[in-house]
């Protein structure tokens, strides 16, 4: 296993593509925190790794970058006693519809998640 005695972070993990990577990274050895807004998908999530005999917890949260991204790592520290790989993959696309007709607020929260909430 690639990944044995890893501690790996996914952030956006409750859907798509973000959820099948948490999931492989898991086959490969490695124990993960899934964090996400959408508490019932990460419960479904970490049930899945568990019953495959990986580990996970999860980390549920609105999704404020200045808010989420600290528990998961505390998260991640407190349960595993570190962590090794965040892959930093939340993303919002909710609303798509032109810039010009999106108020400031849309703009502000998109730009916090997608670009500032990865760094």
């Amino acid at each position: 296993m690639k990944l044995e005695n890893k501690v790996v972070l996914v952030t956006g993990a409750s859907s798509g593509i973000r959820n099948e990577i948490a999931k492989l990274i898991a086959k490969e050895g490695a124990s993960v925190v899934v964090v996400a807004k959408r508490d019932e998908n990460l419960e479904n999530l970490v049930n899945q790794i568990e019953s495959d005999g990986g580990k996970a917890i999860a980390v549920e949260g609105d999704f404020n970058p200045e808010e989420t991204i600290p528990t998961g790592f505390n998260t991640a520290i407190n349960e595993f006693g570190r962590l090794d790989i965040v892959i930093n993959s939340a993303g919002i696309a909710d609303i798509i519809a032109p810039v010009a007709d999106m108020g400031e607020g849309v703009w502000e929260v998109d730009l916090k998640v997608d670009l500032t909430g990865a760094i």
